[in-house]
């Protein structure tokens, strides 16, 4: 903890009287109240699952003069660690910089282990479905495939995948693993089941007859017994799909952030751009305050902070798209998923408390129809 001088205690003092007076007003937010309120707090620790965080805690004490540290930490983590430190009295991670939403929705916020603040400076800019919780990003999976190989994407529809042609050949994260998966298949179930019906239909050519009560958990059923590779992670779906000198390679589903692979691994993949209902699926990344925080200026501060061009630009060369309007993505982000964004099943928070209480339920259909 930083040692302070009388002087310096006052005006901390005066300065966090200023902050918490400060009405939720755009004109009358006091950026520069905020920040001095904020260098009289003990250091800064924020969570995130990516480890760009080390280098943003970093650029955001260098630009505002408050002691601040980045952790890499998993979502699931990220869960089990709030909750702890807030059960034992002693809160380590301040701000949280967390994907998973329906967790936050279900758990962390309505037992107040964690709060959710918008700077009113940036209410206009951020626009509403994205203010509470707080989404900062908006990041994206997307189905790619090899092009050493195939001059195109080789499937058009999702349904593809099922067939015997791609038996063994589609890569993704283990849906056991990794609870956006199975809340991805809770979104498609309860917002696009009807498309995904329609795909079947536009690729058979005939419509689906199934046993089960959804066009999405026959989707579900058939992509499992078709013998998927479920990894540990991204980096191997993307080696799955990009390492070259592969003859038969696989298609695979990953965040957008690994095709800087192509750059750093001399990986050959591109994004199934023509596939049919959706190139890919979305999902938040929120930025939430430990309601037990002894830094709670200097976490509003980096919340501020991550909402700008400066402080999430780390995070949007991998694709992850800022919620802030004002911000544009940079030309040369290697994905490319921006002009493609319309095609992306975009996630839908009304229904997260949804996704969560159904976690378990898509997990054991997983485990049941999932062979190799």
């Amino acid at each position: 903890m930083k040692r302070l001088t009388q002087m310096q205690t006052s005006i901390t003092a005066l300065a966090l009287a200023a902050a918490l007076a400060t009405p939720a007003l755009a004109q009358d937010f006091n950026l520069d109240a905020l920040v001095e309120a904020a260098k009289g707090e003990p250091q800064l620790t924020v969570y995130d699952s990516t480890g760009k965080i080390v280098e943003m805690a970093e650029a955001f004490s260098d630009k505002y003069g408050i002691d601040a540290i980045g952790q890499k930490v998993s979502a699931t983590s990220q869960l089990e660690m709030v909750i702890r430190e807030s059960q034992a009295g002693n809160v380590q991670g301040d701000v949280l910089m967390i994907t998973d939403a329906p967790a936050a929705l279900a758990q962390l916020i309505p037992e107040n282990f964690i709060y959710n603040y918008l700077p009113p400076d940036m209410a206009e800019v951020i626009p509403e479905s994205y203010q509470d919780p707080l989404t900062v990003t908006t990041n994206a999976n997307v189905f790619a495939y090899n092009t050493e190989v195939h001059d195109a994407c080789p499937v058009d529809n999702i349904w593809a995948l099922t067939d015997p042609e791609w038996n063994r050949r589609f890569a993704m994260i283990d849906p056991l693993s990794k609870s956006s998966y199975t809340d991805w298949f809770s979104q498609m179930e309860s917002h696009h089941d009807d498309e995904i019906r329609a795909a079947y239909e536009a690729h058979y050519g005939k419509p689906l007859e199934t046993e089960f009560d959804s066009a999405t958990k026959a989707w579900v059923a058939a992509i499992g017994a078709n013998a998927p590779l479920v990894t540990e992670g991204d980096d191997n779906t993307s080696a799955a799909v990009g390492a070259p000198g592969q003859e038969k390679p696989f298609i695979g589903l990953m965040s957008s952030a690994k095709f800087r692979d192509v750059a750093d691994k001399g990986y050959a993949m591109a994004i199934c751009d023509t596939l049919e209902p959706w190139v890919g699926w979305t999902y938040s990344k929120l930025a939430l305050i430990a309601t037990g925080t002894d830094s709670p200026n200097a976490a509003k501060l980096f919340v501020h902070y991550v909402l700008t061009e400066e402080g999430i630009a780390p995070q949007m060369v991998d694709g992850k798209v800022p919620t802030n309007t004002t911000i544009a993505m940079p030309a040369d982000e290697p994905s490319g998923i921006v002009d493609l964004w319309d095609n992306l099943q975009a996630y839908d928070s009304t229904t997260g408390l949804e996704d969560w209480d159904t976690r378990q339920d898509w997990q054991d259909f997983w485990r049941i129809h999932y062979s190799r």
